[in-house]
């Protein structure tokens, strides 16, 4: 096999999205998964990789200029799962000169009372997975401070858009959506809420690794301009052409639902981010690089064109 130029870890939501731009603009990728298996992705190949095995990791990711860390544990299992995930990767990428990429979120911040997320903001989270997220992107620029390894990181909010099931507009907002049932929304829909769209958290990821000042910090990726939950279900009923119903879930509804699905249960953690304003300033990255957010009307409604594709779900 070819020597490739990126190295993908993790064939996720988002490292998906990267392989596939990479791909499909005819640079050589290979997205590094447990089991090797072959992404589905034309022009990609898949290779196998234990990323909390520091020689696994470089074994992976052999010759190649840039890596992009895409991998993460169970939504459950944060705290134990990412600490050997981060060592396995730095420890294989040391000393070798390659960059890499780390896919973020905003969980590090806590709450902000309102106020516009800003990367120089300190990492204020009391809740396990926030507190899991800043220990990990301490360790990673700690990393790039101290010479080890290149690290720049890229942050992006809720994310949606094709393939992207697992997430708070993703399978439980748009397959009800499409059917003319409510979405499920969560906390206060009338909040602002900032919303990331899949392809182009991966395309400003991609656009940080080719950028030599874009290393040693934190980026916020481009967003389309935040409204409120219950403006995206509007724009997104009228794509589908269905009634903009949604169906807020609070607290206690989320408390019942975890009896019977974890993923509920570990929402709850989360709920501040739905209970008031939660908007990314992005204008660091916008000032710095070209990449730029497609609009929402066009990226919700590619979103509902992919779910309506994949038809209804099977009982």
């Amino acid at each position: 096999m070819t020597v490739p130029q990126h190295v993908v870890l993790g064939g996720g939501q988002i490292g998906a999205h990267i392989a596939r731009q990479l791909a499909g603009a005819g640079e050589s990728v290979v997205v590094a998964t447990r089991s090797g298996r072959d992404p589905g992705i034309a022009g990609a190949a898949g290779v196998p990789v234990d990323a909390t095995d520091p020689a696994s990791v470089r074994a992976a990711t052999e010759g190649s200029a840039t890596v992009y860390f895409a991998v993460q544990p169970a939504f459950s299992n944060w705290p134990a799962g990412f600490p050997p995930l981060v060592d396995g990767v730095l420890g294989g990428l040391k000393g070798t000169g390659r960059r890499l990429v780390v896919v973020d979120n905003l969980y590090m911040y806590g709450p902000t009372g309102g106020k516009p997320m800003v990367e120089s903001l300190p990492y204020a989270a009391t809740g396990r997975k926030g507190r899991a997220r800043a220990a990990m992107a301490t360790r990673f620029l700690d990393a790039h401070r101290a010479g080890d390894v290149t690290v720049t990181i890229g942050r992006g909010a809720d994310f949606f858009g094709p393939g992207a099931t697992d997430s708070a507009v993703g399978d439980r907002f748009f397959r009800p959506l499409l059917a003319g049932k409510a979405a499920d929304v969560y906390g206060r829909p009338e909040m602002p809420h900032t919303y990331t769209y899949a392809p182009d958290f991966a395309r400003a990821l991609i656009e940080l690794g080719r950028h030599d000042d874009a290393f040693g910090r934190a980026w916020h990726v481009p967003n389309a301009p935040t409204v409120s939950t219950l403006r995206f279900v509007e724009i997104a009923a009228t794509a589908a052409g269905t009634p903009p119903k949604s169906r807020a879930i609070g607290k206690l509804m989320l408390r019942i639902g975890g009896l019977f699905i974890p993923e509920a249960r570990e929402m709850i953690e989360m709920g501040y981010e739905f209970e008031e304003p939660f908007i990314v300033d992005d204008s660091a990255f916008r000032a710095a690089f070209p990449t730029q957010a497609t609009p929402l009307e066009s990226s919700i409604a590619e979103t509902v064109a992919w779910w309506r594709a994949r038809g209804p779900a099977k009982a």
